[in-house]
């Protein structure tokens, strides 16, 4: 079995990252798995809510990145794998795991995934997604209050505390490690087509070689 084309796509909450991730694997389904970041945040069951809800879910130590490497390396080994799930509510891991079959394409997702070293050095082509702070922080909230039932008052306190400050700090920098630059994520169908193109070329160039 030929090692899979891996592929990381970051940039700010609410860039489109999950609608390109998204497009790309049903381009490719089912040659394509989808592996996001934000279902590795470090569970804290040991804290209160009230105390959960207070942690700074936009630094890159929240997330568990040695338990996500450990599964990605599975999961380029040819190895399906159990992973974890999120629960934005109650601001901890669920208990409910999805199984992630190997494939030909990995995709995995994620706000800071290019500040981690390690990640980065995983990924055979680094995505960013580059969209307007206007934009972002209005999908942002919709999506919080919507499909995370977050208050519209608690996703503006976390924006200004965590989300905005975390991005001049560690998201916009960690641009500069990306091999693509991608304005507007999904919605730019001609980057689209031809991250599409890349892929299916390298994927044509596996089936000749063997």
């Amino acid at each position: 079995m030929r090692k899979p084309m891996v592929i990381g796509i970051a940039g700010g909450t609410g860039s489109g990252k999950t609608t390109l991730t998204r497009a790309i694997e049903a381009k490719f389904a089912p040659r394509a798995a989808v592996v996001f970041h934000d279902n590795y945040y470090r569970p804290h069951d040991d804290l209160p809510l009230a105390e959960r809800a207070k942690l700074n879910y936009d630094h890159p130590d929240a997330f568990d990145n040695d338990y996500m490497i450990a599964q990605l390396e599975e999961l380029i080994a040819g190895q399906a794998i159990d992973c974890p799930t999120y629960d934005y509510a109650l601001h901890t891991r669920a208990k409910e795991t999805i199984r992630i079959e190997p494939a030909p394409v990995i995709l995995v997702e994620g706000i800071v995934l290019f500040v981690e070293q390690r990640l980065c050095d995983m990924f055979d082509v680094k995505i960013f997604v580059d969209t307007d702070a206007d934009v972002r922080i209005l999908r942002r909230v919709k999506r919080d209050v919507i499909e995370r039932g977050r208050t519209i008052e608690s996703v503006e306190q976390q924006y200004l505390a965590t989300v905005k400050p975390m991005h001049e700090l560690y998201v916009a920098p960690s641009k500069r490690r990306a091999d693509i630059i991608v304005p507007e994520g999904g919605h730019n169908v001609v980057a689209l087509d031809m991250l599409v193109h890349r892929i299916a070329n390298a994927l044509d160039e596996d089936r000749a070689v063997k």
